[in-house]
Order: C-alpha cells, then sequence, then structure tokens
C-alpha cells in the first residue's frame, strides 16, 4: 500500500473546490508522515485521545478535524487546537463546547450532524431539531461556536441509488438551512459527505469535504491504536 500514491491519485481526481481529509483514526504517525510527506494536511479523527496524543507527535501545522461522536467529557482534549468538529448532534454538546472553547480564548468552527440514513447505529439530527437549535435563546447565547455547515454518513449500502437519495437529502439540508439562518454567512459552505466506497457520488451531489481513509491508508488495525490517556 503506497500512501503516497494514493494520495496523489485522490487529489488529482477531485475537483479543486472539495478538500481531502484523510482519516487517519488507528494509523500510527509513521502513516500519518508519509501522507504528510506529499503535502497532505487535513487529518480526521474519532477519539479524542488518540487525536491528542497525535497533536502532541506530530508537526504543528497540520489541521485536525473530528469527525467521530464526541463525548463531553472528552472535548477538554482537542478544544485548544481542533480545526472543525464534524459531529454536533446536540444542543447540549454545542453549549458544552462552547463553554470549553470560550475557556481557550477560541471559536471553533463546527458542523450539524445529520440523520440521512436512519441507521439506529448512527447518530444524527432531524432537520427540525437542527431548526429547533437554532431559533433556540441558548443558541443565540453561544459565542465562541460557529456553525459552517453539516455532515452526514450514507447508509452502509452496495445500492448506489440510495447512496446517492441520501446525499441529496443533506444537500437540501444544507440549501433550506443556507437560505433561512446563513443567507449572509460566507463561512456557511460545508457539506461534509462520503468516504472511501462512496466519496465519487458524494462529490456529484455537492460535497466539500471528503473524508476518505482506508483508500489511503489501508484497513484499519485496532491493535495498532493508540491507547487512551
Amino acid at each position: 500500500m503506497n500512501i503516497k500514491e494514493n494520495i496523489k491519485q485522490i487529489k488529482d481526481s477531485i475537483p479543486e473546490n472539495v478538500t481531502l481529509i484523510a482519516v487517519s483514526k488507528t494509523k500510527p504517525n509513521e502513516d500519518l508522515m508519509e501522507a504528510y510527506s506529499v503535502g497532505q494536511r487535513i487529518f480526521g479523527e474519532n477519539k479524542a485521545q488518540e487525536m491528542r496524543q497525535k497533536h502532541e507527535d506530530l508537526p504543528k501545522d497540520i489541521i485536525w478535524h473530528f469527525i467521530g461522536h464526541l463525548q463531553e467529557n472528552k472535548i477538554k482534549y482537542i478544544i485548544s487546537y481542533v480545526s472543525l468538529i464534524h459531529s454536533v448532534d446536540s444542543l447540549k454538546l454545542l453549549k458544552e463546547i462552547n463553554k470549553h472553547a470560550l475557556k481557550n480564548n477560541r471559536v471553533v468552527d463546527c458542523l450539524f450532524e445529520m440523520d440521512i440514513s436512519k441507521e439506529e447505529s448512527k447518530f444524527g439530527l432531524s432537520q427540525q431539531e437542527v431548526m429547533d437549535i437554532l431559533e433556540s435563546e441558548d443558541y443565540k447565547e453561544l459565542n465562541n461556536v460557529r456553525i459552517c455547515g453539516v455532515m452526514g454518513i450514507g447508509s452502509i449500502t452496495e445500492d448506489r441509488q440510495q447512496t446517492c437519495k441520501e446525499f441529496k437529502e443533506l444537500k437540501e439540508i444544507f440549501t433550506f438551512l443556507k437560505e433561512k439562518y446563513f443567507e449572509d454567512k460566507d463561512y456557511f459552505k460545508e457539506i461534509s459527505m462520503g468516504m472511501t466506497h462512496d466519496y465519487d457520488i458524494a462529490i456529484e451531489e455537492g460535497a466539500t469535504l471528503i473524508r476518505i481513509g482506508s483508500k489511503i491508508f489501508g484497513q484499519r488495525d485496532y491493535s495498532k491504536t493508540v491507547k487512551a490517556i
């Protein structure tokens, strides 16, 4: 598995307006540095303590995206340096992120995670739930978080029509929220969708961020995961 060639191949195949997030969860630092050596700077992790350890060990110009389910008690491990949190799925979590961001004198960019697959194992909000958050008094008091768009995870399926339908729904939700709540906000621009098996469909449906792991690094080896601290 040639990580450098994989990175170059993917970057050459995607439009300029689409950003590649190299999903490096469970991968050793050596693999990340191989990707880094050919210019990859944005990496995605789904475990807060693993991300913290990698942030401490690796070059400081790496841009870290948190893409997994974020527990409130783990925010402290990432809040001082995380660039974008993809997985905000409740007002309670957003308030906790804001609280920690305030302590660190930061404004942290976030995406609402939308439930587009309706699979019980996945997290996410409905469009109505997002509207309820955005129209709440609590949200209006949050000055240290900035909503930049939406994220969604498609169903695990080989039915490309189903995947296409789900990604279309996410794009429609983005457009609705943009027009109703963020029309004059240039920063509300991100649609995070698509992974190794479906990122081509995601790009066709309007993705601006794609999250690719195994097509870059190979299949995950959980035995080599950075141990939680």
